[in-house]
């Protein structure tokens, strides 16, 4: 099954556009808890109301030897009908990127990756010809210097146009297999309505949406595609320390139903 038929699928069937982000700082988990209980009772307590799971690859690759290996089995532990989307921005070329997408797409088994475009189509053509997976290229990021490179304005085809907007039109034509998305940050809802609209049909992951103070309501206006999908929301703090005690599970799982909840609330007052 191709990536985006699985994410409409879950989409579908769990009617949620959420993304939980796990990013497991040690000094934040509860006490006695560990890496592995902590991400495995986390998706237990909240898979029945996301889309998709976001593993920030460097909060397990500080672990060392036993962060990777929770790696695996945190992927493992998300239900199949659930897309796993490994967050590491990798992008360099030649065998080195050929060597990425082996590691993330068939040892640890992800869905879907985010990947950096700075070195351009042959540093992404290794995971673009995973035709089954998805790919996020990192479009208009969430942080706040996101702008010192992505707003920096272009001369192409005789016009203008910031780097961030060329980016998207690039993966748009590098697209031959439709398993390329965009990840744009709910913090930047103006980039975000900008992209939605010249690019119509391809996913976008968006990040920002809690801690980061990403506005739901625009990014619901002008993220999502005209079935009202093609949205991913990532929330990572606000639902996986929802607690930090005993309760951190169930804790993270009605933080997770209530922004699905509060999602399908807005998009119905909409219509």
């Amino acid at each position: 099954m191709k990536f985006t038929e699985k994410l409409n699928a879950v989409i579908d069937d769990n009617r949620s556009l959420v993304c939980v982000g796990l990013d497991p700082e040690p000094t934040s988990l509860p006490v006695n808890v560990s890496l592995l209980k902590f991400c495995s009772d986390i998706i237990d307590a909240t898979s029945k109301s996301v889309c998709a799971y976001k593993l920030n690859l460097a909060f397990f690759e500080a672990a060392g030897d036993d962060g990777m290996n929770v790696l695996k089995k945190v992927v493992q532990r998300v239900p199949e009908n659930v897309a796993v989307i490994g967050d590491g921005k990798r992008g360099d070329i030649g065998n080195t990127a050929k060597a990425y997408a082996r590691s993330l797409f068939d040892n640890f088994g992800f869905d879907a990756v985010t990947v950096s475009p700075y070195m351009g189509h042959d540093s992404l053509e290794p995971f673009i010809e995973y035709r089954d997976k998805g790919i996020f290229v990192l479009c208009r990021t969430s942080n706040p210097g996101g702008s010192d490179f992505q707003n920096v304005i272009c001369q192409i085809n005789g016009g203008t146009m910031p780097l961030y907007q060329l980016v998207a039109q690039k993966v748009s034509t590098w697209n031959k297999y439709g398993n390329l998305g965009l990840v744009v940050g709910a913090t930047y809802p103006e980039e975000l309505k900008t992209i939605r609209t010249q690019h119509t049909e391809m996913p976008i992951l968006i990040p920002g949406v809690g801690a980061q103070g990403g506005e739901l309501s625009l990014v619901l206006k002008y993220g999502t595609d005209r079935v009202g999908r093609g949205a991913i929301i990532n929330s990572s703090r606000q639902i996986i320390y929802a607690s930090k005690g005993a309760d951190f599970a169930e804790a993270a799982g009605k933080a997770a139903a209530k922004l699905r909840d509060e999602i399908n609330n807005l998009k119905a007052a909409s219509k």
